[in-house]
């Protein structure tokens, strides 16, 4: 098995994490909150005090951090993987960035000699921990398939997709498509409980038929009980949409509903619900009500 390092271990690290232990793989993490790395280490993981500890024990390193400064900070920055990192080591990118920057740290991690890979998750951080989603790969096609095993080991799809930054992009397409479909959920549940019909029952039937969505199914059983445990962060969601727009434009690539989409996201989070669950955004649909 192999040994394997994570730096930042949130609700996607721990769950990424916790699957390459269940695989028998050793993990290293870090990260700044004590009490996630001791989650870790309750799994029989390994506790690191810094980067530059993680970078010492393994020759894998996944990048799994909530901003963009702090993915670059962690990778690039004065005490960083690249000043650490012996010439060989793989930093697997699984943050959610922009494109532009990752395009940015594959150049300057192969200066370093090193490996870079750009790998976003498609799937929430209960769904990753239950198996589902996908792993979006890009970058040398070589160095992903030396990593396949341990890629598949977090999840057992891992596609690749093209150079670096083509990864980042389609995960942000993705995103886009979770923000519309968790919206429209909730659009279409508000409109059910406004007509008195049984949101359990009225879930059974459009998850069986045309109607249903991967978001449904996810977010639909929150909406309805009106409860929104994080799995994904409305706070970390609306950094995922402002990226979405930066690349539409770039692009000049219309994005209407996702336009639509944040500013019902963005209303919500003001109202102070960011550490929440995206779902949550259904409040902007029955305040007053």
């Amino acid at each position: 098995m192999s040994d394997v390092g994570f730096i930042g271990l949130g609700l996607l690290g721990n769950a990424l994490s916790t699957r390459l232990l269940t695989a028998r793989h050793r993990v290293v993490g870090y990260d700044l909150v004590p009490e996630r790395v001791a989650a870790i280490v309750a799994q029989g993981g390994q506790a690191a005090r810094s980067v530059a500890d993680v970078v010492a024990q393994a020759p894998v390193i996944c990048v799994v951090l909530p901003t963009l400064a702090s993915v670059e900070d962690a990778i690039v920055g004065a005490d960083g993987i690249v000043s650490h990192a012996r010439p060989g080591t793989t930093v697997i990118q699984m943050s959610t960035i922009s494109p532009a920057l990752t395009e940015r740290l594959a150049d300057q991690v192969a200066v370093g000699g090193l490996a870079f890979l750009d790998c976003p998750v498609s799937g929430t951080s209960a769904m990753v921990a239950r198996g589902n989603g996908i792993i979006i790969g890009a970058g040398d096609p070589a160095a992903f398939e030396r990593v396949r095993p341990l890629l598949e080991a977090m999840l057992p799809r891992a596609i690749h997709v093209g150079r670096a930054g083509h990864a980042m992009l389609l995960k942000l397409v993705a995103n886009l498509l979770v923000g519309v479909h968790s919206l429209a959920a909730a659009e279409a549940l508000t409109m059910a409980r406004r007509a008195g019909l049984d949101l359990g029952r009225a879930l059974e039937v459009l998850t069986a038929g045309a109607a249903t969505s991967r978001m449904l199914e996810v977010r639909g059983p929150m909406i309805a009980r009106e409860e929104f445990p994080a799995q994904m962060k409305l706070d970390l969601f609306m950094k995922d949409l402002h990226l979405i727009q930066d690349a539409a434009r770039a692009l000049d690539s219309p994005v209407p509903l996702t336009d639509v989409a944040e500013r019902l996201y963005a209303e919500v989070f003001r109202q102070g619900h960011g550490a929440e669950d995206l779902a949550v955004v259904v409040k902007a649909l029955t305040a007053g009500s």
